[in-house]
């Protein structure tokens, strides 16, 4: 009895050493698989190559609307409707197509102030701000004189910014002009550390555009002196690429 207790206690005894051996055995080699995979993410040159393509904008978009502030809620809509039709009729005769006007915000909101800590009721605003998106970009200024006429002094026009409705082809241009930074970055890295430059194994990109100055004079002013002065200058579209490339 004791001697079969034995053997069954010698041969589990070696299952589990058995199972151990095969455990550290795969373990070992996954573990030289992920440090195979980790080591070769520090093995090459690291560069980033930037190209840039200048482009004179063809758009103009406008942040613009109107906002009063009445009495009465009912006052205060009634006023922004009809100074917010004015605007809309300037759209509607240069043309701006409805797929190109978009409301960006619209709040009807109590107007308070507060006096010796009490809080006073001054009225009711109304805030209509839309955006539109100006395609014969020479049109600009005029569109901002003929918007101010239009809703006088419950036009707001907060932001104007300018852009490219077809940037593919300039994309296209800095991208390649900042593959051409990276690879001169690393030619010469590799001749400096006396190694053999190999293929890219990793690229990244990233795109943005820097916004040219704007320029315009007062709006009171142009109502009287002519035609608001809107210069677009010119944007920058910039491509970065992060690229690892291998040694040999």
């Amino acid at each position: 009895m004791k001697k079969g207790l034995l053997l069954v206690f010698l041969l589990m005894l070696t299952l589990v050493v058995g199972a151990a051996g095969c455990s550290s055995y795969f373990g070992s080699d996954e573990g030289e698989v992920v440090g195979t995979i980790s080591s070769q993410q520090n093995i090459g040159i690291w560069v980033t190559g930037v190209g840039k393509s200048p482009v004179v904008p063809d758009i103009a978009v406008l942040s613009m609307g109107v906002q009063t502030q009445k009495d009465t809620v009912v006052e205060a809509q009634q006023t922004a409707l009809e100074a917010m039709n004015g605007l809309m009729a300037v759209f509607d005769e240069y043309n701006i197509s409805e797929e190109d006007i978009q409301t960006q915000q619209f709040s009807i909101q109590p107007v308070y102030r507060w006096d010796e800590g009490e809080q006073i009721l001054l009225g009711y605003g109304v805030t209509n701000i839309v955006t539109v998106k100006i395609r014969d970009i020479v049109n600009t200024g005029g569109i901002i004189d003929a918007a101010v006429a239009a809703g006088g002094d419950y036009t707001r026009i907060n932001s104007i910014s300018f852009d490219v409705d077809e940037p593919e082809a300039y994309y296209e241009s800095a991208r390649k002009a900042a593959m051409e930074d990276a690879n001169l970055k690393a030619e010469q890295l590799a001749e400096l550390g006396e190694v053999k430059l190999g293929k890219p194994s990793y690229i990244s990109e990233y795109t943005n555009y820097a916004p040219p100055p704007i320029i315009y004079r007062d709006f009171e002013e142009s109502i009287f002196a002519g035609e608001t002065a809107i210069s677009p200058g010119e944007i920058e579209i910039h491509i970065t690429l992060e690229i690892h490339y291998s040694i040999k």
